[in-house]
């Protein structure tokens, strides 16, 4: 029923795929209109709105090095550096 159309973004002017299924999601969700942004140009506008995350600095429990985390770290639990987390995780 529905068929691919391009479509011109109107924040950088390059042309994008409205595929079939995306209308089909888009007729399933009761979207009215079509996208006016291609991908990159909607998922920037969707970061550009987001507050930057603060980050905390802290010494891993693992291994002593400085790592920064996005959450205030407590006295009560320890804190992985990024590299120690994904270790610990795969095992």
């Amino acid at each position: 029923m529905y068929e691919d159309k391009t479509l011109v973004c109107k924040d950088c002017g390059n042309e994008f795929v409205f595929t079939a299924g995306e209308q089909a999601f888009y007729a399933e969700k009761g979207f009215q209109n079509e996208p006016q942004r291609c991908k990159a140009c909607r998922d920037a506008k969707k970061n550009a709105a987001r507050a930057p995350r603060e980050m905390f600095e802290t010494v891993c429990a693992n291994c002593g090095k400085v790592a920064r985390v996005p959450f205030q770290p407590s006295t009560d639990r320890p804190v992985l550096c990024s590299e120690c987390f994904a270790a610990k995780r795969a095992n």
